[in-house]
């Protein structure tokens, strides 16, 4: 999956932090995530987007182009990590999904139960 953004390094250290994954490629314009060395898994990209607007989810002005959920085991210490890292509630708990923005406006979902 490729997240386009206008600061491709500050959104791909926000979900790394979330996700416990490493910044395995960081390029002007390209930056991707994934398990660190030797592991294996899904990999997470951003890619520069200069004249990226923020969606306004739930507003449809401006479409929402992607949305993560994530799966956690403690909802007030994942939310408490998220804010600290940057992100933004937009929605509190609709039947145990939260919703937030992260640095770049991209909505997300915390998960838990």
């Amino acid at each position: 999956m490729i997240l386009d953004c206008a600061d491709p390094r500050r959104d791909a250290d926000f979900y790394a932090a979330v996700l416990g994954l490493e910044v395995l490629r960081d390029e002007d314009d390209w930056v991707e995530i994934g398990p660190a060395a030797g592991s294996t898994g899904p990999t997470l990209s951003f890619q520069l987007a200069p004249d990226h607007v923020a969606p306004t989810w739930p507003d449809p002005t401006v479409p929402q182009q992607v949305h993560l959920d994530i799966y956690v085991e403690d909802i007030s210490e994942a939310q408490d990590a998220v804010l600290t890292l940057g992100a933004r509630l937009i929605s509190d708990d609709h039947d145990g999904f939260r919703v937030y923005a992260d640095p770049a406006g991209h909505p997300f979902c915390l998960t838990y139960g």
